[in-house]
């Protein structure tokens, strides 16, 4: 058998059985391999395609459907299955909600081998549809054609698309009708704008050649009601920046920060460009238990605000704190978190290595009369050492809050250092999370998990971890 044949391979009638990391349900081939698939759900029974062969698994696409799975529910979005942003919305909230948790509880036992306490189920979100508070979008001038569109001998018209990037490809864009992610005026502003600049020739960006005026839009709302857009051009041309720029502003009077960037660079990264206040107030404000957040064009922000909220007020429940504690909040980033929990604490030390977000939360906690807060900046595993813990005083208490791909053994090592009597551990990784707790078993015990759930419609959970030292 020729390699080539070997790779492909059709299974019949074969059950999808779960969904597994990355949004990949997974099936069993006759061979007691499992497969791994992007297009169906646990309960479908289906012909299976392989196309790729490993030694203990294969990954493949569901070809046929001969029996759909009861976990189904029809898609919301006419962009479902083109679009790689939500990946579960043909399976119903609950059984999203089910394989998330699944998730959490495997890594944390399977990678982990933590002994868990009983698990609290997870915590869903009320808006399952429309609960982002960013967007980002893209201008191109060769959109994303479908089959049908590919094969037709019509005039397509124009090419040109303002959306998402196809998964997988770089250059191409999917041009959005309607997105169920962020609430209104976002489609109507995207929309509007895209209309505006094919009417006006203004030339949509080009990938491949560098070539075109709009390269990106970011859309941000809060729950006091700001609305921020940014555009970003790849080149300066006066006259039509301020015909786009006029005709948003004027359209869309409820935007209260319009800015844009000139961006000439090979990539759209805003984070080394200078971003210029149009019209309107150069940030955003959102707002959590009466605590105000300045968010501006470059700030992080939990994307789902509603959540966010849910998810911080877990973080301090399970810190238990009484007001005397002295509490490190390591991965600060803007310091939503450590001014969300100083007033049921003595002093939080918030430790961040991007020196712009410790100057907004240094400006928030100023916004917000914290006096009991500090923060300082630094790459944790260098700064977060004997020194820095001689100086500020021994916590009582860690609040950690890493990237996806978890603390640095440094980090963790200097944890077990200090060992605090408490650590609250949240992550948007439950995997390295796990790989994290492995380290710290001996000395700390998992006395509470929660798993959160921020972005409905997507495999993605946040998992929170209450540590105790045993």
């Amino acid at each position: 058998m020729s390699r080539r044949k070997a790779k492909k391979q059709v299974f019949e009638q074969v059950e999808v059985i779960d969904a597994g990391a990355k949004g990949k349900t997974i099936a069993k081939a006759p061979d007691g391999k499992v497969i791994f698939l992007p297009n169906a759900v646990p309960g479908d029974v289906i012909d299976v395609q392989t196309f790729k062969k490993r030694k203990a698994y294969y990954e493949g696409k569901a070809i046929a459907f001969h029996q759909l799975s009861d976990k189904r529910t029809n898609p919301e979005c006419e962009h479902f299955g083109t679009c790689g942003g939500c990946k579960w919305q043909n399976m119903a909230y609950e059984h999203q909600l089910f394989y998330k948790q699944k998730e959490v509880t495997n890594n944390l036992t399977r990678i982990g081998h933590i002994e868990l306490p009983e698990v609290t189920p997870i915590l869903g979100s009320s808006n399952q549809y429309f609960y982002r508070n960013k967007m980002e979008f893209s201008f191109s001038d060769s959109r994303w054609l479908t089959i049908e569109e590919v094969q037709s001998d019509e005039d397509l018209g124009d090419r040109n698309a303002l959306g998402f990037h196809i998964p997988g490809m770089w250059d191409k864009i999917l041009d959005l009708k309607k997105c169920h992610l962020q609430a209104d005026p976002s489609n109507a502003i995207r929309n509007a704008v895209k209309r505006f600049a094919i009417e006006n020739g203004l030339e949509f960006f080009n990938t491949r050649n560098q070539t075109g005026l709009l390269r990106t839009m970011m859309i941000r709302t809060s729950s006091t009601g700001d609305i921020m857009v940014l555009v970003q051009f790849f080149k300066e041309d006066t006259v039509k920046r301020a015909l786009l720029l006029d005709f948003i502003a004027d359209t869309f009077p409820q935007i209260t920060s319009l800015q844009y960037v000139i961006n000439g660079k090979a990539n759209d990264t805003i984070y080394d460009q200078d971003v210029i206040c149009y019209k309107g107030a150069d940030h955003i404000f959102e707002e959590m238990e009466g605590l105000k957040f300045k968010i501006n064009a470059k700030s992080f922000y939990q994307t789902n605000s509603d959540q966010a909220y849910e998810l911080y007020k877990i973080t301090r429940d399970f810190a238990k704190l009484t007001g005397s504690e002295l509490v490190y909040d390591l991965y600060t980033g803007t310091g939503t978190i450590a001014q969300f929990v100083a007033k049921k604490a003595s002093k939080v030390i918030g430790v961040e290595s991007v020196p712009d977000a410790i100057t907004a939360a240094k400006e928030n906690a100023q916004l917000n009369n914290i006096n009991n807060v500090e923060f300082y900046v630094g790459d944790m595993k260098q700064v977060f050492n004997d020194v820095f813990i001689e100086t500020h005083g021994q916590p009582d208490v860690i609040i950690t809050d890493p990237p996806r791909d978890g603390m640095h053994k440094d980090v963790v090592q200097q944890i077990l250092n200090i060992s605090p009597e408490k650590i609250v551990y949240v992550s948007c990784n439950s995997a390295t999370q796990a790989r994290d707790l492995a380290l710290m078993d001996a000395m700390y015990k998992v006395t509470k998990t929660q798993a959160v759930d921020m972005f409905p419609q997507t495999f993605h959970v946040e998992n929170v971890v209450l540590l105790e030292k045993q």
